[in-house]
């Protein structure tokens, strides 16, 4: 339940293009349900090459094992190119962090917290420069959005969802009646986000709020992130050894930020402690109270597969463009499974992460809610897929182009520069797509009499290439 709004902008900020990249926003660097930075535990080893965690079910591919212990910062500039991401700025901060801490003591002491908790919390505490280079990480993101769900909804993480369901009924009976989000929602997002505990992260969430809040481009945000870790600490709801989690903070089975757990954290059984890291009750009760604050419907599905007409107007497919079940039907839009829309007044937005070639969905209000959550398309559809996928539905229906080859970041920056050159594209080239990139890329598609459908394809690019 993160909010990773900056690193996981390109996972998260909507996959609609081959590339899961830019559904994502950024894998590296995250704002999910809390806040807004911090880098999914699980999912940011999907785009960043390493070995993916939390798919037991799955072979991940091939890849030399990863240096075990702590890395060092590599002592570069960072990629942004912020004046504060310079070597030179990095080491300077650095040298000053003793100070930088013990300058927030005021901002602590009117936050309640006690001098001798704020002495013994930070004592000896070192910045871990090595954050500088998650920071400004460019992950390669080469996974498609089918990739990306194979290895989050597999049949492993599915068996033990069930298990998790039923191990805690009480729990979840209890969340449902006081706070009405679907069980299966948050047994979907524990699953995602720490494959059930498993992968929490092992960072001192501390130590990293702190190292974020007196170093790098980011500091004003981290300073309240580490402030709030220190109201934590200091209200006795998780102790010292709890706070561990992400590289930006995150921490516990389903990712809360400090500031987020500030906000919705709950002490569900009454002990006078919130925790959501060892306490199922906490944890469940919380994260349903973060969507239910978000917005959540009770009763109402994320949404629904459909299949889209012969020469469907992609246009169309826009979050910005919602229309009721009854008008997207006149369009020929039809249910996937050929079941009716529940509520033909309800309104929806159309999604086609495949463009195309691969299957759409129409989004309603709680999809948009678990976005908040995590503002990634690709993320919110793994979620939803997950918990119909717990409820006992069947798979999607339809196919994914899987023969498509997912464009490499080079490409994709080509691919930009084509467009610009051709007139379609007026961002500044970086090789991540976001809504510029696929509206210049539409443009052009329709400019040729393809189907503008946004999606990044090897052959689009041989066009744009004149070939």
């Amino acid at each position: 339940m993160v909010q990773r709004n900056e690193v996981l902008a390109a996972l998260k900020a909507g996959a609609r293009t081959a590339v899961v990249v830019t559904m994502v926003a950024a894998v590296s660097g995250s704002a999910s349900a809390q806040s807004g930075g911090n880098p999914l535990n699980l999912l940011d080893s999907l785009f960043n090459g390493s070995q993916t965690k939390g798919n037991p079910g799955q072979a991940a591919p091939a890849q030399s094992p990863a240096p075990s212990g702590p890395q060092p910062w590599s002592g570069e500039d960072g990629a942004s190119g912020h004046p504060l991401m310079t070597a030179a700025a990095i080491r300077e901060a650095a040298g000053n962090f003793d100070a930088c801490v013990a300058g927030m003591w005021p901002d602590a002491a009117r936050r309640n917290i006690t001098q001798d908790n704020f002495q013994r919390f930070t004592a000896g505490m070192a910045p871990d420069l090595r954050i500088m280079d998650l920071l400004d990480a460019q992950p390669e993101f080469t996974k498609s959005i089918w990739d990306y769900l194979d290895i989050l909804v597999n049949d492993n993480r599915l068996a033990k969802g069930r298990e998790v369901l039923a191990k805690y009924k009480p729990q979840f009976d209890a969340t449902e009646r006081a706070y009405g989000v679907d069980r299966f929602i948050i047994a979907a997002i524990w699953g995602i986000e720490s494959n059930y505990s498993t992968q929490i992260g092992d960072r001192s969430v501390l130590q990293s709020t702190a190292t974020l809040a007196c170093i790098g481009r980011r500091q004003s945000y981290f300073k309240d992130e580490f402030l709030s870790a220190l109201e934590i600490l200091n209200r006795g709801d998780l102790r010292p050894e709890q706070l561990r989690g992400s590289w930006a903070g995150a921490f516990g089975p389903t990712q809360f930020m400090p500031t987020a757990f500030k906000r919705f954290a709950v002490d569900a059984d009454g002990d006078g402690r919130r925790d959501v890291v060892d306490n199922p009750a906490d944890l469940i009760a919380s994260t349903a109270n973060n969507l239910k604050k978000d917005g959540w419907q009770t009763g109402q599905s994320w949404g629904y597969e459909v299949v889209l007409p012969q020469g469907f107007n992609f246009m169309l497919a826009d979050r910005a463009k919602t229309m009721s079940f009854a008008q997207w039907g006149q369009l020929g839009l039809r249910r996937a499974d050929g079941q009716p829309f529940p509520a033909t007044s309800e309104k929806a937005y159309l999604l086609a992460p495949a463009g195309a070639q691969g299957p759409g969905f129409l989004m309603l209000q709680n999809f948009r809610v678990i976005m908040k959550y995590n503002p990634a398309e690709a993320y919110a559809l793994a979620i939803g897929h997950f918990a119909d996928r717990l409820r006992g539905a069947p798979p999607f229906v339809q196919a994914w182009p899987r023969e498509e080859r997912t464009l490499s970041r080079a490409e994709r920056l080509e691919l930009q520069q084509l467009l610009a050159a051709r007139g379609f594209y007026r961002g500044m080239p970086d090789g991540q797509f976001g809504g510029q990139t696929r509206e210049a890329l539409r443009n052009f598609q329709a400019s040729i009499g393809a189907p503008a459908d946004g999606f990044a394809t090897t052959d689009v690019l041989e066009r744009l290439r004149g070939r």
